[in-house]
């Protein structure tokens, strides 16, 4: 009997149970729970240990196309169960994590400096849920709230959808460094000009309207070219990755990530509420500053494509 037993183990009859540390087994697991296709490319990142005792945390990311997402996961350090979300440390703010990757240093902003209320604009001049979300914002935003906040704008030119979105961010970062508040006047022209632009007028509507705000359009090209105004959008671009940005607009309010065009009724609630927190709670203020997946629902946003930033 101990021979017959001995037998079955040494030709595998007694088959390990599945882990999910095995990343054949996780893959497979995750393609029929999540519905990816064949064709859709999958990579899972090497277990680390996570913030909460007795799970690893383990990231996968998957493309198709133009689509991607990427998941964390939770798994028990056997690899018999996974867990799929976030952990919150309740003695923090819930979204430290974001407020911590928040880098605003040297970007267009406007409001009030200290406000208790910060937002972070993740954005394309070239996309039109952004066209619209800037109308919403310039119109609204400082009316309704004059002292309370202070809004930052970030450039995330999808270039691979738009063929004219790195040149306008570039163009703006360069006007940015000549006068912070020329940038705004900029920013208007080329959200309600949108219509009107394309890869092939872009410069020259655009040089066209610095001769109107007398700027140079040929010191404006100088700088578009030079490593400091590229690295400044780069930067930005990796910010946005680094928070899992899935769609353009993409707006932090103190931390708390919408993505898409939101109406503002929607963030005046959200901002509204912020103030109210933020008068017991000081952890926000100037201390911080859909990649779509394959759901057939149709999202208020441009999507973010695959490794458009590259990797340093």
């Amino acid at each position: 009997m101990r021979i017959a037993l001995a037998l079955l183990f040494s030709i595998g009859l007694f088959a390990q149970a599945p882990s999910a540390l095995d990343k054949p087994t996780l893959e497979k697991y995750l393609r029929h729970l999540l519905l990816y296709p064949k064709e859709a490319a999958v990579v899972i990142a090497d277990p680390k240990p996570s913030d909460v005792p007795g799970l690893l945390e383990i990231k996968i990311t998957a493309t198709l196309g133009q689509a991607g997402e990427a998941r964390t996961y939770y798994v028990t350090k056997d690899g018999s169960k996974i867990l799929e979300g976030r952990s919150y440390d309740i003695g923090q703010n819930p979204f430290k994590r974001e407020l911590d990757k928040l880098k605003t240093d040297f970007r267009p902003s406007m409001g009030t400096a200290g406000a208790p209320v910060v937002i972070v604009l993740f954005t394309d001049f070239q996309c039109p849920y952004c066209q619209k979300e800037a109308d919403e914002i310039r119109k609204n935003l400082l009316t309704a709230f004059p002292t309370q906040v202070r809004l930052y704008f970030m450039d995330f030119p999808l270039v691979k959808i738009h063929a004219y979105a790195m040149d306008a961010a570039l163009t703006g970062r360069c006007i940015f460094n000549e006068n912070a508040l020329t940038f705004w006047e900029y920013h208007d022209w080329a959200f309600a000009k949108q219509s009107e632009l394309n890869e092939k007028n872009f410069k020259e509507k655009r040089n066209e309207w610095l001769v109107s705000k007398q700027l140079d359009a040929a010191k404006i090209d100088q700088c578009m070219q030079s490593p400091a105004a590229i690295k400044a959008i780069e930067s930005s671009m990796h910010i946005a990755a680094d928070l899992g940005v899935q769609s353009t607009p993409t707006i932090f309010i103190n931390g708390r990530k919408l993505g898409g065009a939101v109406p503002f009724a929607n963030l005046k609630q959200i901002i509204e509420a912020e103030i109210g927190y933020q008068a017991t709670a000081k952890n926000a203020g100037e201390s911080c500053c859909s990649l779509p997946g394959f759901s057939p629902i149709p999202q208020q946003g441009n999507p973010v494509l695959p490794q458009i930033v590259p990797k340093k």
